[in-house]
């Protein structure tokens, strides 16, 4: 199958994680609201002066100018913060800072900029229209208003918004839990002296920072050797413990490779298996008592490759979170790529202004020292050679 039939068929096996939880303002950013949120009372609650200046009946300014200013009486001072309540009366004024309460019965604001800066008296040298300068009830949100809608993603601006309105906790969806299963006899921690025949598990570390970095949380993290009532056990706690499980390794036809067999005997029902992509063509997705299973390459790249091709899109479905979806893009070759390959190929590349380049290291699967120099994926279709000037389809990279 092609990886979009892959794709599909996982996301119609998923559901969205529905378990709410509240939590303090500044801990919302990222989450998504599981509740809309909505303007108790108007902002702002009063009127308020848009810059420093003069509040003033604006019928009392008619026909100012520099030549014939008016004279209004100024009956005091409001700074922001203030709230002292002047009785209008013909031909007065009150000094306002931005910001500042508005007294009733006057309708603008002439800038300061366009008086004397008098202080009993100011000499006004322009006339200003009603409601000139001046924030009314409600100018920014009305009671009853909708400022957060349910399954909206929380921004900063939200974050501000909410905090206009004096909301100090908010009903977001839980954080998406995920386990991770790295399979191998072979793996050892880093920390630990390296031993003869083993490798350091980079694997692990990896996709563990890609799923912290979204604010996820890792609910179950083991490494596995290649036993298979051990790998059992460890899928049977990890479904229990998590929204999505990731595997890595074990999934090819080698006489270690047990992952399959495991996936059978406990019951998963098998999605699709062998796709149409190089690296990783061995990924197997399944679903097993709702718990989707994501069972990667133990090959570093093809891990890498197929885990943001299908991870990402299983989250953002899961967390009702589409700025998690992949994003793609064209762009001009700017090397030739001559090696014709038998399945559709993601290679490794550097896009910068419309032009993607690939890097001069090697593109062999087993290789990831060379991707801190990239920042996407060349998609190139089965049986296909590239030259320079090639309009080639782009799948940015989350991991960089």
């Amino acid at each position: 199958m092609e990886i979009e039939q892959c794709v599909d068929l996982f996301l119609k096996k998923v559901t969205p994680v529905s378990e709410m939880e509240r939590v303090y303002l500044t801990q919302a950013c990222g989450s998504v609201a599981a509740r809309a949120v909505c303007v108790g009372a108007p902002v702002p609650a009063f009127p308020k002066s848009a810059m420093d200046g003069y509040a003033v009946r604006a019928a009392d300014t008619e026909g100012a100018s520099r030549e014939e200013p008016i004279v209004l009486n100024v009956l005091g001072e409001n700074c922001a913060g203030d709230c002292n309540a002047f009785s209008y009366t013909p031909n007065s004024a009150v000094r306002v800072m931005t910001g500042a309460y508005i007294p009733e019965g006057f309708n603008a604001v002439i800038r300061q900029e366009d008086t004397d800066y008098g202080m009993d008296r100011v000499l006004v040298y322009a006339s200003v229209k009603p409601y000139r300068n001046y924030c009314k009830i409600g100018e920014d949100m009305k009671a009853g208003e909708t400022v957060l809608e349910q399954d909206s993603l929380i921004t900063p601006l939200h974050i501000g918004l909410l905090a206009s309105i004096g909301t100090e906790f908010v009903d977001v969806y839980r954080r998406l839990r995920v386990a991770l299963i790295s399979t191998g006899s072979e793996l050892m921690p880093i920390g630990a002296k390296l031993e003869k025949g083993k490798i350091y598990n980079s694997i692990l570390y990896l996709l563990k920072a890609a799923v912290e970095r979204e604010g996820f949380v890792v609910s179950y993290e083991k490494v596995c050797a290649d036993e298979a009532l051990l790998l059992e056990r460890m899928l049977t706690e990890a479904a229990e413990r998590a929204d999505v499980v990731i595997t890595t390794g074990g999934v090819s036809v080698g006489k270690k490779d047990l992952l399959p067999a495991v996936l059978d005997k406990i019951g998963a029902e098998r999605l699709f298996a062998r796709a149409n992509i190089q690296p990783g063509t061995p990924t197997i997705g399944s679903v097993w008592n709702g718990t989707p299973i994501l069972s990667l390459s133990g090959n570093p790249y093809a891990a890498i490759v197929n885990f943001e091709i299908y991870f990402w899109e299983l989250a953002a479905a899961m967390t009702r979170n589409d700025g998690l979806k992949p994003v793609m893009t064209t762009a001009v070759l700017k090397s030739d790529y001559p090696k014709v390959n038998q399945l559709r190929r993601f290679v490794r590349a550097f896009l910068q202004d419309g032009a993607v380049s690939l890097p001069v290291q090697t593109h062999a699967s087993s290789v990831i020292s060379n991707m801190t120099q990239c920042n996407c994926y060349i998609d190139i279709a089965a049986k296909t050679a590239l030259s320079v000037g090639d309009t080639v389809t782009v799948r940015k990279m989350r991991l960089c």
